[in-house]
């Protein structure tokens, strides 16, 4: 990491508070997301310690200055608009004006819905590290706390795998897992996050394999009781 420790160190806990100070109540996108995102960046700074671990910093915890909801037609502009947001406020707190750009480009490229390329190695490790927040354990129940504020069904009745049907991962939320989380890892900017991804996708697929096992779609109620006795 190209930083010394106490810079970051110093420059944490101010980061911390200029984003809880417009956390808007979404339990998926909370400090302890922007937490979670910054450890698995600095897994990842490990392995490239030429990039700039301040950048990195700033842009993990402050990337979601902006949240709109997935299903806001604005969506796709959030990450830009926190992007602006982040620069004035980091202005104001005192950054170095020479990483300002940096950070900027590395919240811009974080989201999905943007789809702008991550031109420097500083933006690859924000977008992974934010990825990797939407699967595993925790990704899975973001999906369902997410799908939930949505008014989301958890699945289809009759064919939970979308089987007979196009997958509609709005309609359903587990749908999300095949439509969107499996592809993830092959997106991913770098190798040491295309594994982690890959073995968080085949928990995923574990747990998704489980669900429609007790979901019991296409069952006959009568019939099951009608065998029992």
């Amino acid at each position: 990491m190209s930083d010394f420790p106490g810079l970051l160190a110093d420059w944490q806990p101010r980061l911390i508070a200029l984003a809880a100070a417009t956390a808007d109540g979404d339990g998926a996108h909370d400090v302890q997301h922007l937490h979670r995102v910054w450890r698995v960046a600095q897994q990842l700074l490990a392995d490239y310690p030429a990039a700039d671990g301040l950048v990195v910093l700033a842009a993990c915890y402050l990337h979601d200055l902006v949240n709109l909801p997935k299903d806001d037609p604005r969506r796709a502009q959030a990450s830009r608009l926190a992007a602006r947001q982040a620069r004035a406020v980091l202005v104001e707190a005192g950054f170095p004006a020479e990483r300002l750009d940096a950070v900027a480009h590395a919240i811009e490229a974080h989201s999905f819905s943007a789809d702008i390329p991550p031109r420097s190695l500083e933006a690859q490790i924000v977008q992974d590290a934010d990825r990797m927040d939407a699967l595993g354990a925790v990704g899975l129940a973001r999906m369902f706390y997410t799908a939930g504020r949505m008014g989301s069904a958890l699945a289809h009745a009759d064919d939970p795998l979308a089987l007979r049907r196009p997958a509609d991962d709005r309609a359903y939320s587990l749908d999300h897992i095949e439509v969107k989380l499996a592809t993830l890892p092959a997106l991913m900017n770098t190798a040491a996050a295309r594994r982690l991804g890959e073995q968080r996708v085949a928990w995923l697929r574990e747990f998704r394999a489980v669900f429609v096992a007790e979901w019991g779609a296409g069952s006959d109620p009568a019939t099951d009781c009608a065998g029992e006795g």
